[in-house]
């Protein structure tokens, strides 16, 4: 398992509160709107990154993690595991703090390259789930 309830903890706790989600854009029907609506009830600056660069809850999107103008702390992978190996890659070029790959998302080499980065990592796990429980 690639998310111990330490690294969980960590992340949601101490590492900052600007969320970048990969994958969120206005469709309401697809987990990431959800997810995001969650981080932003618990305190998250939650900025959508999505090709179409909408807004979403209020805050504007981006087309990719590079075209956003200031730091991240935290990028939130919703895309398939075929493609969130290169997301990982830019949030370490980007200097993100963490990667959390949501439920479903794995890639093993993805995950070595960002930790070894020094990068705090979780694979197949949600925040919005996790959350919740730190109480």
């Amino acid at each position: 398992m690639h998310g111990d309830e330490a690294t969980v903890r960590k992340i949601l706790t101490e590492l900052g509160d600007t969320w970048a989600v990969v994958g969120l854009s206005s469709n309401r029907q697809r987990a990431a709107y959800g997810v995001a609506e969650v981080l932003q009830r618990f305190g998250k600056r939650v900025v959508p990154v999505h090709p179409k660069a909408e807004t979403v809850h209020g805050e504007q999107g981006y087309a990719s993690l590079a075209d956003i103008p200031f730091d991240v702390d935290v990028v939130d992978v919703f895309v398939n595991s075929e493609l969130a190996g290169a997301v990982a890659d830019e949030a370490v070029a980007k200097g993100a703090a963490a990667v959390w790959f949501q439920l479903g998302v794995i890639d093993e080499a993805a995950y070595e390259r960002t930790r070894g980065a020094g990068l705090e990592m979780v694979m197949d796990r949600c925040p919005a789930i996790e959350i919740p429980r730190l109480g």
